[in-house]
């Protein structure tokens, strides 16, 4: 012993009563979020799940992985947290339905400097949100106090998706030319971009609570808008037949993303008078100079999700998924000329 005072832990930045209040109040919102094949609450060293009891007789696990990005700044930089967490399952789990997987259950990596009880809790319960509405179980995940590496107030958030399908359901699967494609429409910019959006703004002097020239709330909440949320249309439509495949629109654009779902040796061709740009796309296009090339490599420009289909189920499909609440526009078709082609 030196005869200096004795540290704890708290001292050294990391308060483990804090961490321990977070479990108890995060507790009811994971709880919301039960669904059949759930075997454990929040507290185990890992979280258990009974495939059979999902419902499935011969399963194959998809897993995926994803964070929210630069748009966690202006979150951080406005206060405003509970649309956060929807934006870390929505691009977990729409990225899970592009196999053909059914989300089963979900965990969050959440880390911080110091631990804000508040503003951690408000995190978590937007990511309950997000798996109540897309049938996933929250289970587990990790709360990391990590003074020193970030600063004050701020915080990253990651997740993971773990999903399943029955064997020989993968998708994509029988994609060929003459299948139609659907796009769904987006609920602005999602989760991508954000680095250049937020160049984009400080290039026009605007503040977050400034109101937002291309909608009706400031711009800092109209661009906080939460990522859109496909896996319940999706899954019906997928369970109805016709769907061959599935391309989530986020990192690279509708130019990156789409040829994913093509097989060796076919095409697409994509009508872009198809739908309108909506207004912030418009807007973030305008102030930033930006050409064709750029905004679809970079945004999703209002389509968040596209499905090719059998031409003969386009109708029954484009239906069925209206009746979700889904808006959607018939963009193309897939073509036997390799490559995207963008009229």
């Amino acid at each position: 012993m030196t005869g200096k005072p004795g540290l704890t832990y708290a001292d050294a930045g990391v308060d483990i009563e804090a961490g321990n209040a977070l479990v108890d109040r995060i507790k009811p919102a994971a709880k919301r979020t039960h669904r059949p094949g759930v075997m454990s609450g929040l507290g185990g060293f890992g979280g258990l799940f009974d495939l059979r009891a999902a419902g499935f007789t011969d399963p194959i696990l998809v897993a995926a992985t994803d964070g929210v990005g630069t748009k966690l700044r202006i979150g951080i930089e406005t206060g405003r947290m509970d649309g956060l967490g929807i934006d870390l399952v929505a691009m977990c789990v729409n990225d899970l339905i592009c196999q053909g997987a059914e989300p089963l259950f979900f965990l969050d990596y959440f880390a911080t400097g110091a631990l804000d009880v508040y503003q951690a809790a408000t995190l978590i319960d937007s990511i309950a949100t997000g798996c109540d509405r897309s049938g996933c179980a929250l289970i587990g995940g990790e709360t990391a106090e990590m003074p020193g590496l970030y600063a004050p107030g701020d915080f990253d958030l990651a997740g993971f998706a773990i999903g399943a399908m029955e064997r020989g359901r993968a998708l994509p699967d029988g994609v060929a030319p003459g299948d139609v494609l659907l796009g769904l429409a987006s609920d602005g910019l999602h989760s991508n971009g954000f680095s250049l959006v937020r160049k984009i703004v400080e290039r026009t002097g605007l503040t977050w609570d400034a109101p937002a020239p291309f909608a009706q709330t400031s711009l800092g909440e109209a661009l906080l808008t939460p990522t859109r949320l496909y896996v319940k249309p999706a899954l019906a439509a997928i369970r109805a037949g016709g769907v061959h495949g599935l391309a989530h629109i986020t990192g690279g654009g509708l130019t990156e993303n789409l040829p994913r779902l093509l097989p060796e040796g076919t095409g697409a061709t994509v009508d872009l008078a198809a739908w309108d740009l909506p207004p912030v796309f418009d807007w973030l296009c305008t102030e930033g100079g930006l050409d064709r090339t750029e905004r679809l490599r970079t945004f999703n420009c209002g389509i968040g999700m596209i499905l090719a289909v059998a031409a003969s189920e386009a109708d029954r499909i484009a239906a069925l998924l209206q009746a979700e609440d889904e808006t959607v526009h018939r963009l193309g078709h897939i073509t036997d000329t390799p490559g995207l082609t963008l009229t």
